[in-house]
């Protein structure tokens, strides 16, 4: 039975784990609120429930929408104070209490902890296939967090019809790569707002786009929606709320969708202080679908979505840009690195060799 890491004679690890100590109301939560704790964690047999096994963790995916679970508000569930944080990840089986799993294995997660080791239910996991030629950070990028949430947002949401006029906003990072993708597979025009002129070119040259602006140069949006869409706006994948949402709604066509992936432009602000959307009213005269979604709410479709995405890469029809950091230590700067226009694609850190 193959070993994890040099784990196979030991009883106990020493495990470091990112912690919820104080909620951050606004701005990206500082080290005094997340932070950084060692704890151990028995390997013994009788210590882990049948059912269970206990993971050694490998890479840790950094998504925006894990700031909207730091702020003790009335988002999404937050996150419990002094507990350990989670999110999507893959780890590699040390010790095993279900038979479907030996270790040495390697599984996804779609909730693991941010820490170095865990013990956990093996009934979320997923095993990794080593003949399936996609690489382990593609698990949770591509075939993880970001594209799931760029086909929901895109396939099942917006449905555009070929030739229909696509716009994505953050359209350079981790969703949006895949979401503009995935709209010109479906024989869209697509179109994408990003942070700088260099990420403009490595959306139009490596992720398909036709066309995007920045807009930190294009500050009058409602003019820049007015050049880049003369005949206005089927589809809007809203990754960034505020100003940006607020000026597609003077430029979407009557029967327009707008799925509502994130609202990144609003997560560091407390509520009162986010930017409101004057215009709701064009919805009503264009009869316009807006939604939010939630990936848990469309967890019975992963397996219809993992497919088609499996396909997509292995026909090398959908490219991904992936930034790695270094060590479990390395999580609160990755997670800062988000809200900042020099991120590019997906950010992941890579908790172990």
């Amino acid at each position: 039975m193959g070993g994890g890491g040099g784990n196979e004679a030991k009883t106990e690890v020493e495990s470091r784990e990112w912690y919820m100590a104080a909620y951050a109301a606004e701005g990206v939560p500082p080290s005094d609120h997340l932070k950084l704790r060692t704890v151990k964690l028995s390997l013994v047999a009788d210590s882990i429930p049948d059912g269970h096994v206990a993971l050694e963790l490998l890479f840790v995916s950094v998504d925006p929408y894990l700031r909207t679970r730091m702020s003790g508000s009335r988002d999404p569930v937050q996150f419990e104070l002094n507990h350990v944080i989670s999110a999507f990840g893959i780890g590699r089986v040390i010790r095993s209490k279900d038979s479907k799993y030996e270790e040495g294995d390697i599984v996804v997660h779609p909730n693991c902890p941010i820490a170095e080791y865990c013990v956990t239910s093996s009934l979320m996991l997923r095993k990794f296939d080593p003949n399936s030629g996609i690489s382990l950070p593609d698990y949770i990028s591509s075939m993880g967090v970001p594209g799931f949430a760029a086909w929901v947002g895109i396939e099942v949401l917006g449905d555009p019809k070929p030739g229909s006029n696509v716009f994505v906003s953050a359209a350079s990072g981790a969703v949006g790569m895949y979401a503009g993708q995935l709209a010109k597979l479906r024989g869209c025009r697509v179109i994408g707002s990003t942070g700088s002129d260099d990420k403009i070119k490595l959306m139009k040259e490596e992720f398909g786009y036709d066309d995007g602006f920045n807009y930190h140069k294009e500050t009058d949006y409602d003019a820049a929606l007015s050049r880049y869409f003369p005949n206005g706006i089927d589809v809007y994948l809203d990754n960034v709320g505020g100003r940006m949402l607020e000026a597609v709604l003077n430029h979407v066509n009557k029967y327009a969708r707008i799925p509502l992936c994130g609202m990144i432009s609003q997560y560091n602000k407390v509520w009162t202080e986010r930017e409101g959307v004057r215009n709701l009213l064009n919805m009503v005269g264009k009869e316009v679908r807006m939604e939010g979604f939630m990936l848990a709410s469309y967890s019975h479709r992963f397996g219809e979505f993992a497919e088609v995405m499996e396909r997509y890469i292995k026909e090398g029809k959908v490219k991904t840009k992936t930034k790695i950091n270094m060590g479990i230590e390395s999580f609160l700067e990755s997670l800062a690195s988000l809200f900042t226009s020099s991120n590019v694609g997906k950010v992941v850190v890579q908790v172990k060799p």
